[in-house]
């Protein structure tokens, strides 16, 4: 780990200072967390109690418009890229459901962690299931289903907050649903609290106080942006932590095999790529349509109606009469089917040509880090997913967005480059002319994640 770096005068440098004001002010941010707790349970809460809009409603004279649009146009796209640009700031200072979590285990039991909850699959479990349940209830249409899947999410964090901990986010930490997203995307961030692990050896005249990491980051080993929440808490803590800038990428680009995590790569490739390609996919297949049209027919042909039974709550499957819009169990299945087989299928040629350039470079867990690179891709790809919904709500309104797809094109190119980029200085950077194999296998997986990209855009 890098020395920190002072100025002549020995203060801190600019974002130092920045990380520093963090910590000398954070009533400031107290009181925008609260403020924000209160804005996101008005807007969670209160559509799914209101009619559906009607077709003469607009986001700015409907509270159920307006909250679809805040939870999905605009929030989770957007603080995808905050974290990708900054950290996880969103965490650390503005996210309601690990603040409501920190505080009410300041008042809990405070037990301690179990092993279960300590399980690294947890991430890559939770993201799986948040994500297929949303799209079987249409969580990003109906109020209804926002509030069981986002409030749920939120009182499951109120309810491990109240066990587990004494102020801290065991619920961030082990079992948020997008803490492992978060993670793999903080990696990229060109700004990250940088802790000196010489300076934590240096004599002290008094002792320093103790910080409280909500998120329990080790902070005297702390060598990743991944668990850290950007809180500033720790800013300066014995000078050996500040806030400090980096190369953008710069922990995948030397990480090494101590520094990969299996459970992440799985969340990587078959959840950020796999699962939501086939998440975002389906409701645009054809292929879809005619899987459903085809067994449609073969069931009334042969008087099995059971699987075209649509008498379902709408907690289990989409049901909404009044909105035109009811899911048998057909499409249940169907879309189980689609998104399970897309996550095989792409995560499957993704990791398979990952390991053969693993072979390539002679490393047994070379794989593993090879498959970092493909951060961008899978960022940008759930990017442009939920900017779909964006695009859909403005264009309700009558607002179109110029050049849609050379925008959306050109976002996928940054990302395929970037990750091409980092596969090179994986391999070639390394291992020089050996590596160029192993690159060219991480290229042929690229394929693989640019193609259903490429279909639902420029065919379908």
């Amino acid at each position: 780990m890098a020395e920190l770096t002072w100025t002549a005068d020995g203060a801190p440098p600019r974002l130092a200072r920045l990380g520093r004001w963090m910590r000398d002010h954070q009533r400031i941010i107290l009181g925008l967390q609260w403020a924000i707790l209160v804005v996101y349970l008005i807007l969670v809460v209160t559509p799914a109690f209101l009619p559906l809009p009607g077709d003469d409603a607009h986001l700015w004279n409907n509270l159920t418009l307006f909250a679809q649009f805040a939870f999905w146009g605009i929030w989770w796209p957007f603080v995808l890229l905050s974290i990708a640009l900054l950290g996880r700031v969103w965490c650390g200072t503005l996210c309601p459901e690990g603040f409501l979590t920190e505080q009410v285990s300041r008042i809990g039991l405070g037990r301690p962690v179990p092993r279960w909850i300590k399980w690294g699959g947890w991430p890559f479990v939770a993201f799986l299931a948040t994500t297929v349940y949303g799209q079987l209830v249409s969580v990003y249409e109906y109020p209804k289903a926002a509030l069981l899947v986002l409030g749920g999410s939120t009182v499951a964090a109120v309810g491990i907050g109240l066990i587990y901990g004494r102020g801290k986010r065991v619920w961030c930490r082990h079992l948020c649903p997008v803490n492992g997203v978060f993670g793999l995307l903080a990696r990229l961030a060109p700004l990250h609290f940088q802790s000196d692990r010489s300076a934590w050896a240096q004599p002290g005249g008094t002792r320093a106080p103790v910080v409280n990491c909500a998120p329990l980051v080790d902070l005297r080993r702390m060598e990743s942006a991944a668990p850290c929440h950007m809180c500033g808490r720790c800013a300066g803590h014995r000078q050996a932590i500040a806030l400090a800038a980096r190369p953008p990428a710069t922990e995948i680009t030397r990480m090494d095999d101590a520094g990969t995590n299996e459970w992440e790569v799985r969340l990587l490739v078959y959840g950020l790529i796999g699962t939501a390609i086939g998440a975002f996919q389906w409701s645009a297949s054809p292929w879809f349509i005619q899987a459903k049209l085809a067994i449609a027919g073969w069931l009334v042909d042969h008087d099995a109606f059971a699987l075209l039974d649509d008498a379902i709550p709408w907690w289990v499957l989409t049901h909404y009469p009044e909105a035109n819009d009811v899911f048998t169990w057909l499409d249940g299945l169907l879309i189980l089917a689609y998104i399970g087989v897309t996550a095989l299928v792409v995560g499957g040629w993704v990791s398979g040509w990952l390991h053969w350039a693993g072979r390539r470079l002679g490393e047994p867990r070379g794989h593993l880090r090879l498959a970092y690179a493909f951060i961008p891709l899978g960022g940008i790809g759930v990017f442009l997913g939920l900017s779909a919904l964006t695009v859909t709500l403005l264009a309700g309104e009558g607002v179109t967005i110029p050049g849609l797809l050379g925008i959306r094109t050109g976002l996928l190119t940054t990302a395929w480059l970037a990750t091409l980029w980092l596969a090179h200085r994986q391999t070639v950077g390394r291992h020089g002319s050996v590596g160029w194999p192993a690159w060219i296998g991480v290229a042929l997986a690229s394929i693989g994640v640019l193609a259903p990209w490429l279909l639902m855009y420029y065919v379908w």
